[in-house]
């Protein structure tokens, strides 16, 4: 066919998987939204000094990717949607809540004026710029301990147990803690590209890969589902925080939602720093193509690689 002709079946195909994962995508956080709103109404969040920030802080919108991960490989492991008993919904739904409270953790603390000193997230003033540092941090401490009391109470033990020893390690030292240390300590510095995708690694895609692998272990999944389900979070994450560095140098605040250019002044390792523009583009464009593959061998459909191509080509 002359290319003349309209486009190929296999960007018709693109295009199509696109729409779908958009469209679901919107779904998909409405639903998020509708969970975190129950559960701030339902959940013991402490006196209004730190109930307050609590508040603020999860339901200030975004995109609620961990959480449709979350749902994506739940979905999966179960056999569809339809295919998933009440109990296996609301295992699904406290896993989601939970990997949205652990990243939610980790934003409040991330714009402390001693860790990023951010003013701005999700289009929102900060919660230490709103509440206080000490509401900040309370507000964090709460939130990363009310995800495993969500976990402990909303699954049944095996699962609840398998679950927890993966958002602990994949939030902890050996994952997001870590990750955030190595990146405070490399401000300042011309880190090497293998050096900052250690702290990507650490801070970015081991807890995207562990929403994916917690939907898994939610819905019943096999250890075989939950393996593949993390190896697709973790090439999403990967793709991800490589946009991520090149929107920092090419987005604006209107669009972002939080201020663009932080990580070049503040002199911080990125992909950008190391490899150039164009080098980032390929390396998340590498991922993705990684994160294709592995939506096929995880009977991820359409949606998983809609998502891929909806991530790898975002300007927010």
């Amino acid at each position: 066919m002359d290319p003349s002709d309209g486009p190929s079946a296999s960007s018709t195909a693109v295009t199509d998987s696109v729409e779908a994962a958009r469209a679901w995508l919107e779904e998909t956080r409405l639903w998020s939204e509708a969970a975190l709103e129950r559960f701030v109404r339902e959940a013991e969040l402490g006196p209004p000094e730190i109930a307050d920030a609590t508040r603020y802080a999860l339901l200030g919108g975004g995109k609620r990717i961990r959480p449709a991960l979350v749902r994506l490989a739940g979905e999966a492991a179960a056999g569809g949607q339809d295919a998933m008993d009440p109990a296996t919904k609301r295992a699904v739904e406290a896993a989601a809540i939970a990997i949205e409270c652990v990243h939610t953790y980790s934003l409040v603390h991330d714009d402390l004026p001693c860790m990023d000193d951010d003013d701005l997230r999700r289009g929102r003033p900060t919660v230490h710029k709103v509440y206080g540092e000490a509401a900040a941090v309370l507000a964090g401490d709460a939130l990363l301990t009310l995800a495993f009391e969500t976990l402990a109470a909303g699954m049944p033990a095996p699962a609840a147990a398998r679950a927890t020893l993966a958002l602990a390690r994949a939030a902890g030292p050996a994952g997001m803690v870590g990750g955030q240390a190595l990146d405070l300590a490399g401000e300042g510095q011309d880190l090497a590209a293998d050096r900052i995708r250690v702290i990507h690694e650490l801070k970015t895609a081991r807890l995207i890969a562990a929403a994916a692998e917690l939907g898994a272990i939610a819905a019943g999944g096999t250890e075989a589902q939950a393996r593949l389900a993390a190896g697709y979070g973790r090439a999403i994450g990967l793709t991800f925080q490589a946009v991520d560095d090149v929107l920092d140098v090419t987005g604006d605040a209107a669009t972002l939602g939080k201020t663009p250019g932080k990580d070049q002044d503040a002199r911080k390792g990125t992909l950008v720093a190391a490899l150039g523009l164009e080098g980032a583009r390929a390396e998340a464009e590498r991922h993705a193509h990684g994160a294709r593959n592995l939506a096929a061998k995880a009977g991820f459909g359409v949606l998983g690689l809609g998502l891929v191509e909806l991530l790898a080509a975002r300007r927010a």
